[in-house]
């Protein structure tokens, strides 16, 4: 049974630790809170600090409004109901911040925001993407769009099965698309299994079933000469022992008991099998611990043998031990050129080309990053055009981010020249073409996650026309046009001379309320996961929950997050706990300066490697007034032997990730026989984060309602009943 969870927590008075934060030291510090109440755990505590700088400002913020075709209904857990247009009040309605009522329900969040896991094109050029469902328990479905404009889109998977793998523990490539044909990764065994696009939709296994999820597969292609299937395993049969990590080739006909030939093996992880336009040639990435794939790594290439055995392998990039690199997305072009990202020298991730001379060359030096960090199996952030236009010849589509912005671009391979494409998107991913099309995974500021189709002809208004097959809301957004925060992209200083941080700062909006005259609203700061990754500026309804009601949100991007560069990306390394805890309490600081918030009525929280920044802020500093910690860690001693593979080194550069449940259980109990109020809720049957919709709903009222009880100053407008608190409800 694999549970997650959830920490709130509450500091009052003046206690201060080390700044040099170990994990004893840690878990000590929240045994010693004497001066301070941990009010609500549900899975890891949370504390809080006070700095006293004089950060500076810069704003930016992109909108985009994106209607997209298909169903508006809204559902939850509990059911189902339509989609009602939430016309605002004539007249505003004077009251305090957090007391606002909001059509933005936790019902609506926790029903109605699909997971995205994946896309693809089949023969037809028609868009297939992979939706988690969260009023079907969190499970993943293929979904096929409508073969004609405004059509009804068609479900692929039958019931019974689930399209998601848990390589890495987190993730991605669970399915791949060739012909008509797809060969997908069940969550239920983890076995592969095939499936016809059309026709008998009946999947066949195609791995042994170990009777277990101890043997999983993810980021896969097609071989379609030799009837193949060649894939990343991991294989943990080995009972005590850590799990194997190898490229391993599938038949796509024959007896689904035997044992996949294994390509390549003996380093400790694996990714991006690719094979050459002519099957001769196949590249991978590789790393070993204690890498993670962002610090080190390194791509090859080798021929494929009469034998169907790789030999003459070559490394590619990431083979000198003198150079810091961390090259990924091998992917080979239409004439047999081997394209990659790397940050190698600059600090930043760039394209590169590996030719037929074997020579590696930068394609365009720019201080942008070209690819995200490897969390997921999958990242396609560059795309080769393959279209008959004479304008679209020898092109490569890309996206990269600047400051934690991304835009779209076209490279001319030939010319070495390169011209953006001006989109409304700030969140760009997941490129794939067809023809003068690009499909990409973007969101806004205004616009969730969604799929949209971009021309790549500019029309007679020099514009780049677009339209949105799939968004992950399932209701129209139009009808909470008016409910919704615009954040502000906030630059300000840290207690690092000479070093900035960012964040995405939400104001409260609601156009059916005022607030009481000289009130400044509370601030949720929140610590994203990771922490090598980033808060995005998508459209969140999660965080238009909180501003709805008439909270202010703070999204930082604290020292270490992705987006910025290497250097900003190193800023962490042995100093988790401390930089990001720096940051986040800088940023409530400088917007309580500005007066943009009510500095007395701080709160922080944070998912994963979050709320161990939130812990730490609460126990090493003086901000915050209360926190949330969710599935975060506490023992930062114990967390290498207890994670996964993939995140098992990790600790020793920087701590932090999936994080297992007898985490939160150490800090409860510790908080507890302090006699300091606390709760643990522990929700069957999530992995690391919540899926399911109830539980999502759940989680969201329980924090709100905990900060309404502990920092004062307002009553929430619907009615919540609170969970025990221990040595509180007493």
């Amino acid at each position: 049974m694999r549970l997650a969870g959830l920490s709130l927590g509450l500091g009052l008075g003046g206690f201060r630790a080390s700044s040099s934060a170990s994990s004893r030291s840690t878990v000590s510090a929240c045994n010693d809170l004497t001066s301070r109440r941990l009010l609500y755990s549900d899975g890891h505590c949370s504390l809080l600090g006070n700095r006293g700088l004089k950060p500076r400002l810069s704003v930016g913020s992109c909108a985009i409004s994106v209607r997209a075709s298909g169903t508006s209904t809204v559902r939850s857990g509990s059911g189902s109901r339509d989609g009602e247009k939430m016309a605002p009040n004539q007249e505003q309605i004077e009251a305090a911040f957090g007391s606002w009522r909001s059509p933005v329900t936790a019902d609506l969040v926790s029903g109605t925001t699909k997971q995205f896991g994946g896309s693809a094109l089949d023969s037809h050029g028609r868009l297939i993407w992979c939706e988690g469902r969260p009023w079907q328990k969190g499970r993943y479905v293929l979904v096929r769009e409508g073969s004609d404009s405004g059509g009804a889109a068609e479900d692929l998977t039958p019931a019974g099965f689930s399209v998601r793998t848990v390589v890495h523990e987190y993730g991605g490539g669970a399915f791949t698309i060739s012909d008509d044909l797809i060969v997908f990764s069940n969550y239920e065994d983890q076995r592969l299994y095939k499936q016809a696009l059309d026709g008998d939709r009946t999947p066949v296994a195609l791995t042994p079933d170990y009777g277990e999820r101890r043997v999983r597969y993810a980021d896969g292609v097609v071989d379609k000469s030799n009837g193949l299937y060649i894939t990343v395993r991991e294989d943990e049969r080995m009972r005590g022992k850590e799990a194997t990590n190898e490229i391993v080739v599938v038949q796509l006909s024959g007896d689904s008991s035997a044992e996949p030939k294994v390509l390549l093996s003996g380093n400790d992880f694996y990714a991006y099998p690719r094979l050459s336009p002519d099957g001769k040639k196949i590249s991978w990435m590789e790393w070993s611990h204690p890498n993670m794939p962002w610090d080190r790594a390194s791509i090859w290439v080798g021929d494929i043998s009469s034998h169907g055995d790789v030999v003459n392998r070559t490394c590619v990039a990431g083979g000198d031990e003198e150079i810091m690199e961390a090259p990924s997305e091998p992917r080979w072009s239409p004439e047999g050129d081997l394209y990659f990202v790397s940050d190698r020298g600059s600090g930043w991730w760039n394209l590169y080309r590996w030719g037929i001379d074997t020579k590696v060359e930068a394609l365009y030096p720019l201080e942008a990053e070209f690819t995200r960090p490897l969390w997921n199996f999958g990242n396609t952030n560059f795309a080769f055009v393959r279209s008959k236009e004479a304008s679209l010849q020898n092109k490569i589509v890309c996206t990269y981010r600047q400051r934690g912005m991304s835009h779209l671009g076209l490279f001319d391979v030939s010319t070495r020249t390169f011209s953006k494409i001006e989109t409304p998107f700030c969140d760009i991913f997941g490129l794939m073409t067809e023809g003068e099309y690009v499909y990409i995974t973007a969101g806004s500021t205004l616009c969730p996650l969604s799929v949209a189709k971009v021309n790549l002809l500019e029309n007679e208004k020099g514009e780049y026309g677009y339209s949105v097959p799939w968004t992950s809301f399932e209701v129209d957004i139009e009808n909470y046009r008016s409910y919704i925060s615009v954040p502000q992209v906030v630059e300000f200083q840290t207690n690092v001379e000479g070093d900035t941080a960012f964040a995405n700062f939400y104001p409260p909006t609601n156009p059916d309320y005022k607030p009481l005259a000289g009130e400044k609203p509370p601030l949720l700061v929140r610590s994203h996961g990771g922490p090598t990754s980033e808060a995005k500026i998508t459209l969140n309804f999660s965080i238009q929950y909180w501003t709805s009601r008439g909270w202010a949100f703070a999204d930082v991007n604290y020292s270490g997050s992705t987006g910025y560069g290497r250097e900003y990306r190193e800023r962490l390394r042995g100093q988790w706990g401390i930089r990001d805890v720096g940051d986040c309490c800088s940023c409530a600081e400088f917007l309580a300066e500005k007066g943009m918030v009510d500095g007395k009525r701080l709160c922080i929280d944070g998912r994963s490697a979050g709320g161990y920044t939130t812990i730490a802020s609460m126990v090493f500093a003086n901000t915050f007034a209360a926190g949330c910690s969710l599935f975060g860690l506490s023992q930062l001693a114990d967390f290498g032997d207890e994670t996964h593979k993939f995140e098992s080194r990790y600790v020793q550069a920087l701590t932090g990730r999936v994080v297992p449940p007898n985490q939160a259980r150490i800090i409860y109990e510790a908080v507890k026989a302090k006699g300091l109020p606390v709760a643990l809720v522990e929700y069957e049957g999530e992995q690391h984060g919540f899926l399911k919709a109830e539980n999502i709903k759940h989680q969201l009222e329980q924090e709100m309602t905990f900060f309404a009880r502990l920092i004062g100053g307002f009553k929430m407008a619907e009615e919540v009943t609170p969970l025990r608190i221990e040595n509180y409800d007493d």
